[in-house]
């Protein structure tokens, strides 16, 4: 039974600011390194990214020897005292992460020590390397590091499903390429052998012919009775329809998609207020619309009908976990942000298979339109609470045929102020 130190870091360049984290697994007989492993994972604070670099780090190790001895060596204090049990963990972001590091490899393996940070300089520098590379809008690659191939794991988090600038769009994108599906980056163990394919080329550096993308144009449906009280309104409520100015919204949304003339394809999700939005559109394109169920909006569980103040007041303990952590539900049962993200990735895949370098309209709510959006760009699932999203308004992404996928238009509302 080999014995393992996993040591790692986090850092984040104005607490909260762009933020990175770096873990190596180091074979504890020989001195030599296994695997490494970075990412560069947006606007977080220091904390989370320690966190961020323990969970990784302990996923690699997984990967290479899940029945190992584990010895974690952190410059954190805060990260080493909560996870060996003698700090209480009082921070709701601190929660779930702690839970997915408790998930990573088995606690009855695993022991932490502290070390001063001139001692973890392994860790350090992988955590800037990957600050460095997202501050270029690049991704951390493991030719950058000091020990060549090691790179970073497969991404195991429901909740952070896999972005399309970072990994492909999985089997329906592999198909408009006409090859197999590009896999996720995953560790490189064993001085550098991979053991998952590369993720392909994102940017300038893709191959200029590549056909014309498959466009998905992402309208926001129009306001319905609770969109002005900012209630929450989701799929498992009372399905509203357009209110007055919602119609009004969608007759001008018509208009304006009609005179672009671009969109050759109309999907909706079951519910009233977009199949309303989009029979409007319907109309003056002269399509039919049909509908796809994995775009309805997330399931609020008894959240459904309330304001944030009356969430906040009836469940805070609830309301807390939701904010900290896309893996928790509404109160009563509803659908956290990964089940979503599960499900509109799936919808994504059907309608890209079908639509091969088509402009297709979704008419959709705004959870469904921002996970499209962060996967697209390969954000962090908390960049959900980071984007604006009106009534009525336009979005858009082109998927290629290699995987990647660009973001060419956010929150469109021109058309609303004609």
């Amino acid at each position: 039974m080999p014995t393992f130190f996993v040591e790692a870091d986090g850092g984040s360049r104005g607490n909260p600011g762009p933020a990175g984290y770096g873990a190596a697994v180091i074979d504890a007989a020989t001195g030599e390194t296994l695997a490494e492993t970075a990412e560069y994972i947006g606007v977080a604070t220091n904390n989370v990214a320690e966190y961020k670099g323990l969970i990784a780090g302990l996923r690699a190790a997984h990967a290479i020897a899940p029945d190992a001895t584990i010895r974690v060596r952190m410059d954190s204090k805060l990260v080493v005292e909560q996870m060996s049990g003698r700090w209480k963990i009082k921070h709701p972001d601190m929660k779930p992460l702690a839970a997915e590091a408790r998930d990573a490899f088995p606690p009855s393996a695993v022991t932490y020590q502290w070390i001063p940070r001139e001692k973890n300089k392994h860790a350090d520098r992988l955590a800037n390397e990957a600050m460095d590379a997202g501050r270029r809008g690049e991704q951390w690659e493991p030719s950058t590091s000091a020990v060549g191939g090691a790179g970073r794991p497969a991404q195991e988090d429901e909740a952070r499903v896999v972005g399309d600038a970072a990994a492909g769009a999985a089997k329906a994108r592999a198909a408009l390429a006409g090859g197999k599906p590009a896999s996720a980056p995953a560790a490189v163990v064993d001085s550098g052998t991979a053991v998952t394919t590369a993720a392909p080329s994102v940017g300038w550096g893709s191959s200029a012919d590549l056909g014309a993308p498959t466009t998905f144009v992402l309208l926001r449906h129009g306001e319905t009775a609770l969109t002005p009280e900012k209630r929450f309104s989701g799929s498992g409520g009372s399905d509203p329809e357009l209110s007055a100015a919602g119609l009004r919204q969608a007759e001008a949304v018509a208009a304006a998609l009609a005179a672009r003339g671009t969109i050759q394809e109309i999907v909706s999700s079951p519910l009233r207020r977009c199949r309303q939005t989009a029979a409007a559109v319907a109309d003056r394109l002269g399509l039919d619309v049909r509908v796809e169920k994995g775009l309805r909006e997330t399931d609020f569980g008894a959240w459904e009908g309330l304001t944030f103040a009356e969430v906040q007041e009836r469940h805070p303990d609830d309301l807390a976990s939701w904010l900290s952590s896309t893996k928790a539900a509404p109160t009563g049962g509803g659908e956290s942000f990964a089940t979503v993200a599960r499900r509109v990735t799936a919808a994504r895949d059907r309608l890209l298979a079908g639509s091969s370098g088509r402009t297709v309209l979704l008419v959709t709510h705004v959870t469904p339109v921002k996970t499209l959006v962060r996967l697209a760009l390969g954000a962090p699932p908390e960049s959900l609470f980071r984007m604006e999203l009106s009534a009525a308004s336009l979005s858009a992404v082109a998927y290629y045929a290699d995987g990647n996928a660009s973001v060419r238009l956010l929150n469109d509302t021109a058309h609303l102020r004609a």
